[in-house]
């Protein structure tokens, strides 16, 4: 929901309460706020295009249940924690959901105060932090996405992409803005076995590149108009937004290089969403409170159900339809562990080093 349409809506929930007096009181006040709020940072992905997403449905079963209003806050991976940055001195969101390495670098900042969730128990010890500043609440793979009406199959290889074919019709988000686009690097530096393989090739990947984008939510809708043929994603994402886009089809670019395991083995690697409590945030209890529902077993469940996504918790079995399918999708896809610490302390650096490349 576009933000100013979301504090519309809020005004006239709240009967024209001043919202300003919520968006300006000091950090950890929360005498001088509206303590029936919970402000939400997030990256884009689990709010759906129809009001059908995962955290449409947990933001409007938890209010219903605690009577809190959820003010949510929609941007690309770095942008959200770049915004909380900003406002460390007078923290505005409570709680921060983003994906690697932008929620390692958040932690790292300082943004996150230690918090275990009700039911982080059952997250396996990856898919959280080892200090308790974050855990993630939806599982999830980096992918991409391609036209199904446009082209007869999906790319296979990097290489395939180079072709003429893909000329003004190939795009992916910007690394180092936004979670999905710094994966392309990611995913790029292990399939080609280094960071000079990978960077000579998405040099060369320019000639068919559109540009860049801030947001990958964007681009799934332009390669289902046939306006792109191939974009960057993620599973839960794209497999969510093929509901209503029937010409989205999900891929993985095989590796080049055998020793990132293997030439000619489609793979990924876990790009989960993860959460942590804002440091000093101004509904620290009611941001509590929003973590335990996010990871409580019935909204986990819905995970794939209507988010189209995995759940974090290793303890929830999902069965539904979408569980299969998701199941499906990813059999026979290598995945890969990348080193999140190596990639946070150098991720400028390599970004800086991707801008050189590509000229962007």
């Amino acid at each position: 929901m576009p933000r100013n349409t979301f504090l519309k809506s809020l005004a006239a929930v709240l009967g024209g309460l001043a919202l300003a007096s919520t968006l300006t009181a000091c950090g950890g006040d929360s005498a001088a706020a509206d303590a029936k709020v919970v402000t939400v940072y997030s990256a884009d992905g689990l709010k759906g295009e129809n009001g059908d997403g995962w955290y449409d449905q947990v933001f409007k079963d938890f209010e219903k249940q605690t009577g809190i209003k959820v003010e949510y806050v929609e941007g690309g991976s770095g942008e959200v924690v770049q915004r909380a940055v900003r406002e460390k001195t007078n923290p505005q969101a409570d709680v921060l959901v983003t994906l690697p390495p932008f929620i390692q670098q958040a932690d790292g900042k300082g943004l996150l105060q230690k918090y275990a969730p009700k039911g982080s128990d059952q997250v396996g010890g990856a898919d959280k932090a080892t200090d308790g500043t974050w855990t993630s609440v939806v599982n999830n793979y980096f992918g991409f996405v391609y036209n199904k009406k446009e082209l007869k199959q999906a790319p296979t290889s990097w290489d395939g992409l180079l072709d003429a074919t893909y000329k003004n019709k190939l795009q992916y988000s910007t690394p180092g803005v936004a979670g999905d686009g710094t994966a392309v690097l990611i995913k790029a530096i292990h399939d080609f076995g280094g960071k000079d393989a990978a960077l000579a090739y998405l040099k060369k990947l320019q000639a068919n590149n559109v540009g860049p984008s801030a947001s990958t939510g964007k681009l799934a809708p332009k390669v289902d108009k046939g306006e792109l043929l191939v974009a960057n994603g993620d599973v839960q994402m794209n497999y969510a937004q093929s509901r209503d886009m029937p010409n989205l089809g999900i891929w993985f670019p095989e590796a080049t290089d055998k020793a990132a395991g293997g030439a000619g083995k489609p793979t990924t690697f876990a790009l989960p969403y993860a959460a942590g409590l804002v440091t000093k945030a101004p509904h620290t209890e009611n941001g509590r409170k929003l973590l335990d529902f996010m990871l409580s077993a019935k909204a986990q469940q819905q995970v794939s159900e209507i988010g189209g996504g995995f759940s974090a918790r290793g303890d929830v079995k999902a069965t539904d339809a979408n569980a299969i399918a998701l199941t499906k999708l990813m059999d026979g896809v290598e995945v890969f562990a990348p080193d999140w610490t190596d990639i946070d302390k150098n991720l400028t650096s390599y970004v800086e080093d991707w801008k050189s490349a590509t000229g962007s």
